[in-house]
């Protein structure tokens, strides 16, 4: 299996102007300052792959992104995809990886949908028969026939987005980069985006990197998870071990067949309840089996449910042992994300 991603103890940091004073003189006057955006990132991403790039706001990660596709140029280590240095062989690399960036397009303005996907199938030089059959794929999951003789400023976010995935995958590309693809979509047109990726990936060797908010995206997309913070990465694994990190356990929901006032697991307190039903959050000390056990012996159970702590209380609860105060890091970096 080769690896389609590597990055050894990768930099940037950005020189910026800190100004004095105020008013006219701070034009002359000021002291510069680095600020580090990504500091000593190291991973590898191989073949068949599907990674999630996560942390908070101006963690780094969309810094990461524009030194793994060649916008940015690392301060230090060194990055190689495919093989290249991207940013010193933009073009070669630029054949076989796609790019969405959630908030910018790159579709022409003016041209309807259908046309801009043309212009890029002579771009990458695509044959007729492949991007005839790939265009049906697109449409048979995103549904752009009903819009692609739309010209892309009429367009509305939800479908921009889908015209732009199109865009990213229309020459085949080997490797595919989104950051933040999901950003302000409905429900559906994030179920579409998530159908095309999970069939992207089904081709033999492909892989894809994401940066999300959408702890969803994560859980229904990814098998492994990079956790970036402050430009520093704590964590390189699945969702499971990313669990384990941050302490979360399994949640048990029992339904109770008439009220009790105050219910009680031993060895855990409830999280939310009601007289005819309470959650609880087990500690690692107790299985779902005795949890189990020990409310049916307590209580007349008419249901009892036991499931994973979402992932999204998860990043939560570990956003708020980072910051102390309950909210998440900010400032990392050139805030950019």
């Amino acid at each position: 299996m080769s690896v389609l991603i590597e990055a050894r103890e990768v930099g940037k940091s950005f020189r910026l102007r800190r100004r004095d004073s105020s008013g006219l003189a701070s034009l002359f006057r000021g002291t510069w300052h680095e600020r580090t955006a990504v500091d000593g990132v190291g991973f590898s991403v191989a073949e068949g792959e599907r990674v999630g790039l996560l942390g908070p706001n101006g963690a780094g990660k969309s810094t990461l992104i524009k030194m793994l596709t060649g916008v940015v140029v690392p301060t230090t280590g060194e990055v190689r995809v495919l093989g290249r240095r991207p940013h010193q062989d933009r073009i070669a690399v630029s054949q076989e990886i796609g790019v969405v960036f959630g908030q910018r397009t790159q579709l022409w303005w003016d041209l309807p949908v259908i046309d801009s996907l043309k212009v890029l199938r002579d771009i990458y030089r695509t044959d007729s028969g492949t991007f005839t059959r790939r265009l049906r794929q697109f449409d048979e999951l995103l549904e752009l026939s009903s819009f692609w003789d739309t010209p892309v400023r009429q367009l509305s976010l939800g479908q921009r987005v889908r015209a732009d995935l199109a865009a990213a995958l229309v020459h085949g590309p080997r490797l595919l980069f989104l950051d933040e693809p999901t950003i302000g979509l409905d429900v559906i047109v994030k179920e579409q985006v998530r159908c095309l990726l999970a069939e992207f990936t089904r081709e033999g060797g492909k892989s894809v990197l994401v940066t999300t908010h959408d702890m969803s995206d994560v859980e229904r997309v990814c098998d492994r998870v990079l956790l970036i913070d402050k430009g520093r990465l704590l964590f390189d694994g699945g969702l499971e071990g990313l669990r384990e990190m941050v302490g979360a356990r399994r949640l048990v929901r029992v339904t109770f067949a008439s009220p009790v006032p105050d219910p009680v697991l031993a060895g855990a307190g409830p999280t939310a309840s009601d007289s005819l039903w309470a959650t609880f959050l087990l500690p690692g000390t107790v299985s779902a089996r005795e949890a189990i056990l020990d409310l049916t012996q307590r209580y007349d159970v008419s249901d009892v449910a036991v499931s994973e702590v979402p992932l999204e209380d998860v990043m939560r609860q570990y956003y708020t042992s980072r910051s102390g105060t309950g909210g998440t890091s900010t400032n990392a970096g050139s805030g950019d994300g």
